[in-house]
């Protein structure tokens, strides 16, 4: 076990001579990666505060990890292994000793995997972003098995694979150089709840005098604090670029020597682009043409000029396309130029030449076998298969899935059209394992749960995707209780596999060790606590992009030119569907929430009282609904009952049901995801759970038609 590595502090009066200060980094699902600094007195970890000298954290944190300590020390921290005895989904679960549940898991395991280990599932994704306590020892497990292989979609593959078609990666701007910016347009992003450090760099940027523009169907938080704000329809964004476009062309707003020398494809788009007047731009998009022109304008006019995009809006089915048209924007009027201009999605691929993942991973103990590719965004119908059940392209689905581990995740409130999904872990015939911190929905549904320790309680390595510093997360406290970390469960479970293979020996440490390659060390990181990565300040001044050419594409060899993609449920789409269903949904994040985590911690559950339904005042005057009224929201797909808001924040035709809300909290056990589908992006194969129409009642009335007409998604 890797004992706590210390910060030298200073005693004082009030300070303990046993106070220590310990390095660490935020693991959760978020660009900015935090640098922590963790307080421990006696044993006991008593404070967790940003990292003052790390350039991105600056020493703040958001309210959701200052209060980290509380998650940790949770009363329902599941901190003993359990093995259910009631039916799936009742919780009622009884405390097992560690030996008797990996024995268990393993023999039962081993017969499925005797007959076919594609039988076998792993289910993952970023309850941790670490890059040992989450893909390390588990894909050396799950390869050696020869389990099915994850295709991990579920947040952000849409935006990447679109990103890295037309830069060769999943690169951008430096985050801190936001706030030397004359014009920053927020595209898709509620950055003070999901990005707050880029926020703080575009408020100083604000008061040197940029101007800021947000876009987004919700009025958010961090609408309020820009110069203006763009409400289009949800699933709309490339439309909108379409139409900037167009006005960038006929007003000639383009560096043209930029253009000729370092992008690909420029001609085929000039001539798409040229068929998106503002007018119809603003038609689809549900706003002004002036908008459109006004924004056009400002981008093209203004240096630096810089986009920082993110994933709401790429969670509709044309979400891809969208994404590649934003990002050759900068492009056009040569905002790469300049150090604060540009666009960021995410920087995770500037990590990609010195992440060993390889050795960390192991896929070589496949040893020559390819198991086909489960995708997580689909696991509702996929746990509902049978064995050689033809899909839709006509190809056999192989073995039914006989086992699930789920690690890092919490599928059944995540995962879209949630009452397939509950149904797949129903299955009296499905095993399944869940790590966890506590009894969430999927824990509910689990034969073992599995109590696996938090940030405090392991170490662990991060990158990140919204700025270029490795970090290293030092274990700053003893695991309370029975908790194990993931990367020990899976050594003792490979183990109890009999898998002798000596990488199944390796120390937390040693995979620290072979995480990265130069220049980033593990030494280094440890003395420092981050690392950043040798980049220059404006990356593609000069073009240089990491793709074949060095050149941004625009005509793909794979996804051809660019374009807007109607959503899949839409008036111009599904004309009867939304006639039946008027009111397109959007669930973006509960701002005191992150994904499904910290719902249950009181403090912050606190703030966000319930679930809720944001609903324009004209929207819900037309079905007799008032705020605090009970509703219920309703499509083909399921029914969920919760109040409603009226609030400026909800614009005509669209509501936002604030998400994600375990299950078991809902009024009647169900959350938002009870009405997304599973259908798929046009890029990256992701869920599309913004491109949803719905329709809302008073509850327990019968469903009437509105008495005023509501604006439908386009």
């Amino acid at each position: 076990m890797n004992t706590p590595r210390n910060i030298p502090v200073s005693t004082s009066p009030s300070t303990s001579p046993s106070t220590t200060v310990v390095r660490a980094a935020c693991p959760h699902d978020c660009p900015d990666t935090c640098a922590l600094h963790v307080t421990v007195q006696g044993g006991r970890a008593i404070k967790v505060q940003g990292d003052p000298d790390h350039p991105p954290t600056h020493g703040a944190l958001c309210t959701k990890v200052s209060r980290y300590t509380e998650r940790s020390y949770h009363p329902e921290r599941v901190l003993h292994p359990m093995k259910r005895v009631g039916a799936k989904g009742s919780g009622a679960f009884v405390r097992v000793s560690w030996d008797e549940a990996l024995a268990d898991i393993a023999q039962r395991l081993a017969a499925i995997a005797a007959r076919d280990p594609q039988a076998v599932l792993p289910y993952s994704y970023a309850g941790t972003m670490g890059l040992l306590q989450g893909e390390s020892m588990a894909a050396r497990f799950f390869h050696k098995l020869g389990a099915l292989l994850l295709d991990r979609t579920i947040c952000s593959s849409a935006g990447g694979d679109a990103l890295a078609a037309t830069y060769g990666g999943k690169v951008g701007m430096h985050t801190e150089q936001y706030a030397h910016s004359k014009l920053i347009v927020i595209w898709g992003s509620n950055s003070i709840a999901s990005n707050l450090h880029f926020w703080t760099f575009a408020q100083a940027a604000k008061r040197d005098g940029a101007k800021l523009v947000c876009i987004d169907p919700r009025k958010t938080e961090t609408a309020d604090k820009c110069h203006q704000h763009i409400a289009l329809r949800p699933g709309t964004d490339g439309a909108l670029a379409l139409g900037l476009m167009h006005e960038l062309i006929v007003n000639d707003w383009l560096d043209h020597d930029y253009i000729a020398h370092h992008t690909d494809g420029w001609p085929k788009l000039r001539e798409r682009a040229l068929q998106w007047p503002p007018e119809r731009a603003a038609q689809v998009c549900g706003i002004t043409a002036d908008e459109v022109r006004s924004l056009a304008h400002d981008y093209g006019t203004t240096r630096p000029a810089a986009i920082r995009l993110n994933y709401g809006m790429q969670r509709v089915r044309g979400g891809g396309n969208a994404v590649r048209l934003i990002a050759c924007l900068p492009c056009l009027v040569g905002a790469w130029r300049h150090a604060a201009g540009g666009l960021l999605l995410s920087s995770s691929g500037w990590f990609k030449s010195v992440r060993n993942d390889a050795a960390l991973q192991r896929p070589d103990l496949l040893a020559g076998r390819r198991p086909r590719t489960i995708n997580m965004s689909t696991i509702g119908d996929d746990l509902l298969r049978e064995s050689g059940e033809r899909l839709p392209d006509g190809t056999a689905f192989g073995p039914k899935i006989e086992a699930l581990i789920v690690y890092n995740s919490n599928p059944v409130a995540v995962a879209p059209e949630s009452p397939k999904v509950v149904r797949g872990f129903a299955r009296e015939d499905l095993f399944t394992v869940v790590l966890e911190h506590f009894m969430t929905d999927t824990a509910d549904h689990a034969d073992y749960v599995l109590p696996a320790t938090t940030q405090l309680e392991h170490l662990d390595l991060h990158t990140s995707y919204g700025h270029t510093y490795a970090l290293i997360n030092e274990r700053a406290i003893e695991p309370l209780g029975e908790a194990k970390p993931n990367t020990q469960i899976f050594r003792e479970l490979a183990a109890r596999m009999g898998y002798t293979e000596p990488c199944f020996a390796d120390s937390d440490e040693a995979l620290a060790r072979m995480a990265f390659v130069e220049p980033v060390h593990f030494d280094e990181l440890r003395e420092k606590g981050w690392v950043k990565l040798p980049l220059p300040d404006a990356p593609f001044a000069d073009g240089g992009f990491p793709t074949a050419n060095g050149k941004c594409v625009i005509d793909s060899p794979v996804y051809g030119v660019p374009d807007h993609v109607p959503n899949y449920e839409c008036e111009s789409a599904t004309p009867e569907l939304a006639r039946r269903y008027p009111l397109a949904m959007i669930s973006p994040p509960a701002r005191n929430f992150l994904n499904s985590t910290f719902v249950n911690v009181k403090s912050l559950r606190d703030i966000e009282a319930e679930p809720l339904l944001e609903m324009h005042a004209d929207d819900a005057a037309a079905r007799g609904i008032t705020t605090g009224t009970t509703v219920r929201v309703f499509n083909d797909r399921g029914s969920y009952r919760c109040k409603v808001a009226l609030s400026a924040r909800a614009r005509p035709g669209v509501v936002n049901g604030l998400g994600i809300w375990w299950r078991k909290l809902g009024l009647d056990g169900s959350n938002v995801n009870e009405l997304t589908h599973q259908r798929l992006t046009d890029i990256g194969r992701a869920p599309s759970f913004y491109d949803c129409l719905v329709e809302v009642a008073p509850s327990g009335l019968a469903p009437t038609p509105p008495r005023a007409p509501a604006t439908a998604a386009t």
